[in-house]
């Protein structure tokens, strides 16, 4: 318990600077990045508590990639995309797989190590030369060699990933980036759990890949470190006996009435709840989002707290609507203590928040497309010397690399269809349509709450 409380001490003393409205935020990585949604997450955050403030995010992680095979694709996959904010990650591929079980385990790890410091310098120079780019640099999400949910591990890899990590972390002290790590957290909520149930992980069943819930911890961690854990949605407290809103951080109360049998009001905040999703999303991914409150049951309330707290009230039990639907019958007690409203997922702000959650999901869809062209691209294409080639000559090479590579013939259908410029411009094009409709739907509305003694 006393290592999970000094890494708790870790997580609280990172920080990270907010961003600001209109930034450009690309995410660079591997396969964590690619095909997982801590990025969307994170987005999801700003678009329902900073609902007036614009930005733009991307996913810029492709699969299996180390510092070597990120660096090669740099310039045409991230630099052009035109990005005021950058983030950095990898290593879990960087410092190899199956060896960490033979016979020479310590000398394979120490030359992994090596090979990844190397290439690592190499994008450190690139990175140097960027200018009006801020740099953040992420270290990666453990490689989970402690639950015993089955003997396949690689021992002590997730060890030799911390050395990584730490050259990571002095880079960034050297050159003035901001720096965060995933992976000391995660592995504390993974022993922490692990306490009671041996079989428990918060990263996926390959023991690489968080899911949902991982990526939604991942998430959690960058946001506490951007400071918006402990900024409520809303907070506001009023007085049944006078008539009276006596606090309103975050919205505005209008139209306070003293009835015959409770009170009721207008309300219309600042932000929507952030909304956490039960619906497990992602090739190979069983848990909602929602289950990231089994390591951090605070999620709702450091993240979403919409807070309201009534006064005054006589005793008894009073039925709570917002907009005439039935929220909750509540005791006098409870409301005088205060209650979250985003516990509730069928307040109308939260429906609205879902609707956002929904098109952001599909967003995130749609550029998983982007990114599988991007595999295809910079792994196979363009080392074949066919970057970016739209010609019959290049769909010849496509087909030619499929013969000996069962995993690239399973994205035929990908290439297929984004080899075309304009199929891909009608993707981007779709991408900025529900961007679009994110921000035209996430305006808060006001709403009246009506409390009615039973």
């Amino acid at each position: 318990m006393s290592l999970i409380l000094m890494v708790c001490a870790l997580i609280q003393a990172q920080t990270i600077a907010p961003f600001q409205k209109g930034d450009r935020v690309t995410f660079v990585g591997n396969s964590i990045t690619d095909g997982g949604h801590y990025h969307s997450y994170i987005w999801l955050y700003y678009m329902t508590h900073y609902p007036q403030m614009r930005l733009w995010m991307a996913n810029c992680g492709v699969g299996g990639d180390t510092a070597k095979e990120i660096l090669a694709r740099f310039d045409d996959d991230v630099l052009s995309k035109n990005p005021s904010v950058l983030t950095f990650t990898f290593g879990i591929n960087d410092t190899g797989y199956y060896e960490y079980n033979g016979a020479d385990s310590a000398a394979f790890a120490r030359r992994k190590f090596e090979e990844a410091k190397e290439w690592f310098a190499r994008c450190e120079e690139k990175l140097k030369t960027l200018k009006g780019v801020r740099t953040i640099m992420i270290g990666t999400s453990p490689y989970d060699q402690t639950s015993t949910f089955n003997d396949d591990i690689f021992a002590r890899k997730n060890d030799n990933m911390q050395r990584v990590i730490a050259v990571q972390k002095e880079a960034a002290s050297r050159n003035g980036w901001e720096f965060l790590d995933f992976n000391a957290p995660m592995v504390a909520m993974n022993m922490k759990q692990q306490e009671t149930d041996p079989t428990f992980t918060i990263i996926g069943n390959d023991r690489i890949h968080p899911d949902n819930d991982g990526h939604m911890a991942m998430a959690y961690l960058f946001l506490q470190a951007q400071g918006m854990v402990g900024k409520k949605v809303a907070d506001m407290e009023l007085n049944a006996t006078s008539g009276k809103a006596t606090k309103s951080d975050n919205c505005r109360i209008s139209k306070v009435k003293r009835t015959a049998d409770g009170l009721e009001f207008d309300y219309l905040a600042a932000s929507l709840p952030y909304p956490l999703d039960t619906i497990a999303h992602g090739w190979g991914f069983n848990h909602g989002a929602a289950q990231v409150t089994r390591v951090i049951p605070s999620f709702i309330d450091d993240l979403s707290d919409e807070h309201l707290t009534v006064k005054g009230l006589t005793g008894g039990r009073y039925e709570l609507t917002i907009d005439n639907i039935v929220i909750d019958t509540l005791s006098a007690a409870t409301l005088q203590r205060g209650i979250n409203l985003s516990a509730y997922r069928h307040t109308p702000q939260y429906q609205q928040a879902l609707t956002v959650m929904a098109l952001n999901e599909t967003r995130w869809d749609v550029e998983r497309r982007f990114r599988e062209w991007a595999w295809v691209n910079y792994d196979f294409m363009m080392p074949a010397g066919h970057l970016n080639d739209n010609t019959e000559q290049g769909a010849q090479k496509f087909r030619e690399l499929c013969k000996n590579n069962s995993w690239l013939a399973s994205k035929k259908g990908t290439y297929d269809q984004m080899v075309h410029p304009e199929v891909r411009e009608a993707y981007r094009q779709e991408m900025e349509c529900l961007i679009d409709r994110i921000y035209e739907l996430n305006k808060p509305r006001k709403h009246h709450f009506q409390l009615r003694k039973l």
